[in-house]
């Protein structure tokens, strides 16, 4: 018998309605995700969040009153917050992103992404399980951590209590790979480079990949390319 799969329970925030429609019936039609709520602002996103707690908040940037932003900063930054948000936004290079992942947002989609592509991306930040990470990301984590570029700490200081073993995981995130592909890379079994994302997470305090990625970046681990 096999174990059902949890249900993805995913919020809406966008302050156009078509859109806010269009998104629910994409991923309505997706098994194992159902939308629970459509907020028109990021006031409202905040608020339903609280009553209807989600796993994933498809937040879009620009909308009036609260923005994206800030509605962002507010779900993640409680202690204990498991909500994740997955931003929407129109450019590929939207200046507003990089404030976005600096609030806390898991990752990022464009508007114009296929059906499939959208549930993709809501199931990997619902599962933390693998850094959404087409290229345009990657250049995001990257300008990201240029943009917050400060002086630094010996790499041995900034990378805290990992180990040898636990700093190559972290490095081999911050570019992008999946835990099977780690563990393809290292020759160890998936569940092990899980238990050693787990413990990064924990050992750093930190989120999810995402953040692990930035962590990556801002420390010097990876160099930005490009």
């Amino acid at each position: 018998m096999t174990t059902p799969v949890p249900t993805v329970r995913v919020l809406i925030a966008d302050d156009q309605m078509m859109v806010r429609q269009g998104l629910t019936v994409l991923l309505n039609a997706e098994p194992g995700i159902e939308v629970v709520g459509q907020a028109v602002d990021g006031l409202d996103a905040v608020a339903q969040a609280a009553d209807l707690a989600p796993d994933v908040v498809l937040m879009d940037i620009r909308m009036p009153g609260l923005g994206g932003i800030e509605a962002t900063r507010r779900l993640t930054a409680p202690a204990g917050s498991t909500v994740k948000v997955l931003v929407l936004t129109t450019f590929d290079l939207d200046e507003y992103v990089y404030e976005a992942i600096r609030a806390g947002a898991s990752g990022f989609l464009l508007k114009d992404a296929s059906a499939a592509e959208l549930a993709r991306a809501v199931r990997v930040v619902a599962e933390g399980d693998a850094l959404l990470a087409p290229n345009i990301t990657k250049r995001l984590i990257a300008e990201f951590a240029r943009m917050t570029a400060a002086p630094r700490a010996p790499l041995k200081d900034r990378v805290g209590d990992l180990t040898e073993r636990e700093t190559e995981v972290l490095s081999l995130i911050a570019q992008g790979l999946s835990n099977a592909e780690i563990a393809a890379r290292l020759v160890v079994a998936e569940q092990t480079v899980k238990t050693h994302v787990g413990r990064i997470l924990g050992k750093l305090s930190l989120r999810d990949r995402t953040q692990l990625a930035v962590f990556a970046y801002e420390s010097g681990l990876v160099r930005p390319t490009g």
